[in-house]
């Protein structure tokens, strides 16, 4: 994962982007348009990124991640 993806994980939590509905539910920011936000659970996320994430990284072996999963994963660290 890259630098890129954990710095922007840690500004969405550390600015409030993170919300808890559910159990498994989050609404999280866009971090790069303040007007959305997408619905992710521990394993997918409906952005743009996590997407197109195996458009992009096919065939390497890589589980499909974003800022926002990992967003989830520091806010449920900080609870």
């Amino acid at each position: 994962m890259s630098v890129n993806t954990i710095k922007k994980a840690k500004k969405l939590v550390e600015s409030g982007g993170v919300v808890q509905i559910e159990d498994d539910l989050f609404q999280i920011k866009s971090s790069s348009d303040p007007e959305k936000s997408y619905f992710v659970t521990s394993d997918t996320c409906e952005c743009p990124g996590f997407k197109n994430f195996y458009k992009f990284h096919h065939g390497k072996g890589l589980k499909a991640n974003c800022s926002h999963l990992e967003a989830i994963r520091i806010f449920k660290q900080g609870s």
